[in-house]
């Protein structure tokens, strides 16, 4: 297994399997899954660090101070870039016509799941810690870096999507008639900007990383997050070290700028390709395990649930799948008696996008959109397509999308219970007068 992608998920998912069953035994039913995520009998943060209660007290008081913001978010939402989703807000694709490449701050979509804290990078640490670091520093006396530590460093700069697990959520029931919890997402839960920070595996170099470590588990300071009742504290998700050393990036920077507060600031984590919860927000510490780690964002969430998966789910995702979307208005409102140019963007987890299709007749036809360049590789890339209705009606309009390794977007999508990666053809609806 040492010569495993744990950058696949699927191989992750085998490999990590195999070696929790052959420490704890048995089968992992989905009820295991959920103890293990949660931290049941020691197997959740810190799995590879026996604690005092007395340890993680004072590593808790420790932690860089975060003020509550006023509310969920900080930013203004104006109605004509946003849709409020409680603690989140969702990007109008309107928003984006005539934009460039790269989505503006003030329309990049938001996923909190509590609120965006307040936290001052003057005292502000990074703090790393466990068993796959030398010394096997502890979780109340870690490695630390500071802002300036960060600032101080060989800096890289990727143009790379952020863009939700649940991107697409609202179509499983509005397209398929199926029901699923979540923020029902219509395709506005993704966004592509020029992140510049430091390389993760620079930093973990420097913390002091051994050969025997495997996992790592990134840990936001936002506040604890609690689902019916129960704690589960601070949002946490696990990545394999070969995908923390490949191309994951310490970011202090958006479009130039220092991170604005509801995307991170003083540091985040981007994850490119992979989905967004990976890329952890207001980055607090990163415990370096040399044990396989887990957390609830990896076992009860971000995997696949349903009829057509095993009881514990599908393996935890990863990477995002191929998507489009138009910029225009759902439900817009066209002149008829003209010809217009519609414009959208397509997108994939895998690579470039290589061709994009239009339907302008609900799917009956088809024809090639023309593509703006190639663009980058982890971004998306914009096309566009002259139509000129030929009357007044209801029209539905569709984009198709095929990337660098052949993947298309189908016509529908496996159901599953939360909703996740909904990325069959669209059907935007427009009415021409």
């Amino acid at each position: 297994m040492s010569g495993a992608d744990l950058t696949d998920e699927a191989v992750y998912e085998r490999v990590r399997a195999a070696q929790w069953r052959e420490r704890f035994g048995g089968r992992l039913s989905r009820r295991a899954v959920f103890r293990i995520g949660a931290g049941a009998a020691g197997l959740g943060l810190g799995a590879a660090l026996p604690r005092t209660a007395a340890a993680g007290t004072r590593a808790q008081a420790a932690a860089a101070p975060a003020q509550a913001s006023a509310g969920p978010i900080v930013k203004p939402l104006p109605p004509e870039l946003f849709i409020v989703h409680g603690s989140n807000a969702e990007m109008r694709w309107e928003a984006m016509r005539g934009q460039g490449l790269l989505t503006p701050a003030d329309r990049f979509f938001v996923r909190n799941h509590v609120s965006t804290p307040l936290i001052d990078a003057r005292t502000w640490r990074l703090k790393l810690w466990g068993t796959g670091l030398h010394g096997s520093p502890t979780e109340d006396r870690p490695v630390e870096f500071t802002y300036e530590d960060l600032l101080g460093m060989r800096s890289e700069t990727l143009t790379a999507s952020v863009e939700c697990t649940g991107n697409g959520r609202g179509f499983f029931t509005s397209q398929q008639g199926q029901q699923v919890s979540g923020t029902p997402w219509k395709l506005g839960a993704i966004g592509v900007a020029r992140w510049r920070g430091v390389p993760l595996a620079t930093v973990l170099e420097r913390a002091g990383l051994t050969r025997r470590a495997v996992d790592i588990l990134p840990r936001g300071l936002d506040p604890d997050y609690t689902d019916g009742g129960e704690n589960l504290g601070r949002v946490r998700r696990p990545l394999p070290v070969a995908k923390a050393l490949e191309d994951v990036l310490l970011a202090y920077e958006m479009n130039g700028k220092p991170l604005p507060p509801d995307h991170g600031y003083p540091v985040r984590l981007v994850v490119p390709s992979w989905v967004g919860i990976a890329s952890i927000k207001w980055l607090g510490d990163i415990q370096v395990a040399d044990e396989p780690l887990f957390s609830p964002w990896n076992t009860r969430y971000y995997r696949l649930f349903g009829p057509d998966y095993p009881e514990e789910g599908s393996a935890p995702l990863t990477r995002m799948n191929v998507k489009s979307a138009f910029e225009l208005a759902w439900d817009a409102a066209m002149d008829g008696g003209r010809t217009h140019v519609l414009h959208g963007r397509s997108w994939s987890g895998n690579g470039r996008v290589r061709r994009v299709e239009v339907s302008l007749d609900g799917g009956a036809t088809w024809r090639d959109a023309r593509l703006h360049g190639p663009g980058p590789a982890r971004a998306w890339v914009r096309w566009e397509l002259p139509w000129r209705p030929p009357g007044p009606g209801r029209y539905e309009l569709l984009a198709r999308a095929t990337d660098e390794t052949g993947a298309v977007q189908p016509a529908t999508v496996p159901y599953n219970t939360l909703g996740y990666l909904f990325g069959a053809v669209v059907r935007h609806p427009v009415t021409v007068t």
